[in-house]
């Protein structure tokens, strides 16, 4: 490893002078940065290189902080003259991940790699280099968090793929990896208001789909929630504006409610010989959010919105906790969890409940141990150790890990990028259900999971061959959702095999990724024999025969078509994916078909279906059936999904449809779709629900709105519940994307009005 001791001596001016040295970067959230001359006189930054370096003297005194200096003096180098949005020097990124780093306790390894973390991607430096001067550990995390950006890549969904896989692969070797992402992720989320609004919202929801869920399942709290809360500022900037507000004034009614509680609960540890930390604190906005939007209320109808923390010494005192705490309040039902009993997958472990005061105000209390308490603020990186010579997660199997190489082996077998954004998100979510095996072993998945997805976690075989379940010593057919604490029993037979039908109602991955291969395999005979079909019915019109064209001219047409073989041409015919004519017009382009006077009543049915190609295109696809999928209706601007309906052309869904989920979603069946260019404005209905409080004018200022914006109404259906609360489903005609969100943010400003959004299929 190459010394710069004496290089950095001469190129760095003293770190107590800040960071005057005009370096920063640009970010955009695709990489790159803005050079600027080094005359602009940049932000002056909050933090310095000293900061870390005391944060890291606090819990490692002996830490490596020559190789912290080098980071440094390399990244200033490196970084020189670039700037961010913000007007702040680029070094301004690069500490900030390092702070954050070593707020987590990490190792010098680790802290390194934070800062040096952009500099292979914005700039000119390889990878070699970084090895060369730091070392092969230092290179491999800096390498496993540099985007893929110089590649060519055929749509920014396929990008986002290949980095995701890029970096998950990099993860299994070492998830320090991670730690540097989700650090890296944390700041950029805390300045994104630099970027413009198409880009917050892009960043902001890949941020809570891919990145806030990462950081949940390595139990990392305190990022995972800082995350989620400023996902929602930039997606639902009204309603989080509003909710900030609304908690605001909760807060200052609050706080007497909060000091007395902490008060009584003091008293009540105390009083039975106990220790205990205590703290009481409102509820993040975004689980507030979520919790409105899950049961479609108020901010107002939440009650539940403070919550208290009690730290004990030991495990013991965790449960002389709860029992004191259950003795001076009234537990609400079915609101007690043990999670130290069976801890969460990601390694959380609390005791949680909620009880009522003397004044009818509910409120959640978490008993843990300190130690506890480090897991879930820290999550993986509290397994990891600090000090220099190896030991801690590197030779410790922590179950995050193991889940970690289970779920990278699960996406080596998925190559479609769709798919593979598909399959990341839906097991990166939050494992809600635990269920048992007959001799004991604990299973784990997302809320409304079935037997068919316990079957596919016992093996692939036991899935694939299930017929039956015993839930709790009781016979249950297989779609049976699972509850907390069951008990499940498969049965097996080799005559039975997955059905389509089971893709509807399984929720995990590996069972939804399995149940396709299967799937895939068998159906492919049958897109050959309907390939066919189509083909020889095609070829007869155009008077074609490709015996005719000699082995080595049909193969090279073929190859040019992306078929190797003439079966998975027919394949591909009998999908809908290629046309016959395709070929023919490759081998016999003189060939004109037999026409046939297309009838008034096939025109008026394809107007109504929405049949046609004026407004979609199939990327370097031809002679295709389009229609726009009823359920959902996509409009202009929004992304859209293009799925092969067998002998029927393509379907044309919204990416937010929820039947696109529901869909045999394999790489087979899914081709690219764009919209056309349109010269004029075309409108196309959307189904838009709003919900309201029961008041007077509500519904005709709704109206007001809808006629501002130059938008017709089709149709209205408004209801009120018994709870005083209103519901309005309205049909509007919207030209694009743009229109749509114009007319949401204006009913969103309506005083009254809790909730609007697009339904979606």
């Amino acid at each position: 490893m190459r010394s710069w001791a004496s290089r950095s001596a001469r190129n760095i001016p003293p770190t107590n002078r800040g960071h005057g040295l005009g370096i920063g970067c640009d970010w955009s959230g695709s990489g790159g940065a803005t050079i600027i001359s080094g005359n602009k006189a940049p932000v002056i930054p909050m933090i310095r290189y000293e900061d870390i370096q005391e944060k890291v003297e606090a819990y490692n005194p002996d830490a490596d902080f020559e190789l912290l200096r080098r980071s440094y003096v390399f990244t200033a180098l490196k970084h020189r003259g670039q700037v961010r949005r913000s007007g702040e020097p680029y070094l301004v990124h690069p500490l900030e991940v390092a702070a954050i780093l070593a707020e987590l306790r990490l190792d010098m390894t680790c802290i390194a790699a934070g800062l040096l973390h952009d500099v292979v991607e914005d700039t000119l430096t390889t990878i070699d280099v970084i090895e060369d001067y730091f070392g092969r550990e230092i290179a491999h995390l800096v390498e496993g968090i540099t985007k893929l950006s110089k590649l060519n890549f055929r749509s920014q969904e396929e990008q986002q793929a290949e980095n995701l896989r890029k970096m998950f692969l990099a993860m299994v070797d070492d998830v320090r990896v991670i730690l540097v992402k989700l650090a890296d992720r944390l700041h950029n989320m805390r300045t994104l208001g630099f970027l413009s609004e198409p880009k917050q919202r892009r960043i902001a929801r890949e941020t809570r789909e891919i990145y806030a869920p990462i950081a949940h399942r390595l139990g990392i709290g305190r990022i995972k929630s800082e995350l989620e809360d400023l996902c929602l500022k930039y997606l639902d900037p009204q309603g989080y504006e509003s909710l900030i507000r609304e908690l605001e004034r909760k807060r200052k009614v609050s706080e007497s409610f909060i000091d007395d509680i902490t008060t009584r609960i003091r008293d009540v540890v105390a009083g039975n010989a106990m220790e205990a930390r205590i703290t009481g604190r409102i509820k993040s906005a975004a689980s507030i959010y979520a919790k409105m939007e899950r049961q479609g209320i108020g901010v107002e109808q939440v009650y539940d919105y403070v919550a208290f923390r009690l730290l004990v010494p030991g495990l013991k005192d965790c449960y002389g906790a709860l029992g004191a705490i259950h003795s001076a309040w009234r537990p609400v039902p079915g609101r007690f969890r043990d999670f130290i009993a069976m801890p969460k997958p990601n390694g959380y472990q609390s005791l949680h409940t909620s009880v009522i005061s003397e004044k009818g105000q509910p409120f959640e209390v978490q008993i843990r141990t300190h130690e506890m308490h480090r897991i879930a603020e820290e999550g993986i990186a509290a397994h990891w150790s600090y000090k220099e010579g190896g030991g801690g997660a590197h030779s410790e199997e922590v179950s995050t890990v193991q889940w970690l190489r289970q779920y990278m082996d699960l996406l080596k077998e998925v190559e479609d990028p769709r798919e593979f954004l598909s399959v990341a998100r839906m097991d990166l979510y939050p494992d809600e259900v635990c269920a048992f095996t007959p001799k004991g072993d604990v299973k784990s998945f997302p809320a409304g999971a079935c037997a068919i997805d316990f079957a596919y976690a016992i093996h692939t075989d036991v899935g694939r061959h299930a017929v039956g379940a015993r839930i709790n010593g009781r016979h249950v057919p297989l779609r049976t959702v699972l509850r907390n604490g069951d008990i499940v029993d498969i049965q097996t037979s080799p005559s039975q095999h997955p059905s389509r039908d089971w893709l509807n109602v399984v929720r995990t991955s590996k069972a939804r990724t399995k149940i396709r291969q299967w799937l895939n395999v068998q159906e492919r005979q049958r897109s050959i024999d309907l390939g066919r079909d189509i083909a020889e019915r095609e070829f007869r019109k155009y008077r074609f025969n490709p015996k005719r064209q000699g082995a080595a001219r049909l193969k090279e047409a073929l190859q040019s078509l992306g078929h190797d073989t003439f079966d998975d041409f027919l394949a591909g015919v009998g999908y809908g994916k290629t046309s016959p004519a395709a070929l023919v017009r490759r081998l016999e382009p003189a060939l004109h078909p037999r026409e046939r006077a297309e009838s008034k009543l096939t025109r008026v049915v394809k107007r109504a279906l929405g049949v046609g190609g004026h407004q979609i295109t199939v990327r370097g696809v031809g002679d295709l059936m389009i229609s726009l999928a009823r359920c959902c209706r996509p409009i202009p601007g929004e992304e859209i999904v293009g799925y092969i309906t067998r002998g029927r052309g393509v379907s044309v869904h919204s990416a937010a449809c929820a039947n696109v989920q529901k869909l045999i979603y394999d790489s087979e069946r899914r081709i690219e779709v764009a919209w056309a260019r349109q010269a004029d404005r075309e409108t196309h209905p959307v189904r838009i629900v709003v919900r309201t409080d029961d008041k007077k004018g509500v519904l005709a200022r709704i109206t007001n709105v809808i006629s501002e914006e130059g938008t017709n109404i089709n149709t209205v259906d408004a209801r009120v519940s018994a709870d005083r609360r209103g519901t309005i489903v309205l049909v509007l005609e919207v030209t694009d994307t743009d229109h749509l969100e114009r007319v949401l943010r204006r009913l969103k400003s309506i005083e009254g009005i809790h909730h609007a959004e697009r339904q979606v299929g």
